[in-house]
């Protein structure tokens, strides 16, 4: 793992961070003193990931899409249960 000073840091920040980011954390150091270490942060992978168009292949809504449920949620409001 590099040590760079804080000079060093800010002048070559861009590359520092992308090399972090593709697994290699540096030190950053103050007067030769190490100060912080930038590591990639975690990110989801495999199972982890919840993206939108996960539900593959045809469906069908109900034609009473827009009105299910609607006596029930209309009680409710009401304060009947």
């Amino acid at each position: 793992m590099i040590t760079v000073n804080i000079h060093k840091a800010k002048t070559q920040l861009s590359r520092l961070v992308d090399e972090a980011a593709g697994g290699k954390p540096f030190i950053i150091a103050k007067a030769g003193k190490p100060m912080v270490k930038v590591t990639a942060l975690d990110t989801p992978t495999g199972k982890q990931v919840r993206r939108l168009g996960f539900l593959r292949g045809p469906f069908s809504v109900p034609d009473d899409f827009n009105t299910m449920g609607s006596s029930e949620i209309e009680r409710m409001f009401q304060g009947e249960e």
